[in-house]
C-alpha cells in the first residue's frame, strides 16, 4: 500500500484541511466533501486520495480576490 492510498481518521482529515469538524460534515451532507468509509462500528475514515482530490479542487484564494 502507498501513502495515497492509506485511510485518515477525522482528527488528520480536519488537520490537513483545515476544517472544523461541524463545517465538515455540514459540507459533507450537502454533497460538497467526501463521504467516510465504514471502518468498524464506531469508525469510519477517509481515503486519503479523495481528501487530496478534493482539495486540489477547491478553488484557491489570491491577494486580489480576497479584497
Amino acid at each position: 500500500m502507498n501513502d495515497t492510498s492509506r485511510i485518515l481518521r477525522r482528527g488528520e482529515v480536519l488537520a490537513l484541511t483545515g476544517l472544523s469538524k461541524s463545517l465538515m460534515y455540514e459540507m459533507r451532507a450537502r454533497g460538497d466533501f467526501p463521504s467516510p468509509i465504514r471502518l468498524s462500528k464506531r469508525a469510519v475514515g477517509w481515503y486519503q486520495t479523495e481528501i487530496i482530490e478534493w482539495m486540489a479542487s477547491r478553488p484557491t484564494a489570491t491577494k486580489e480576490n480576497l479584497q
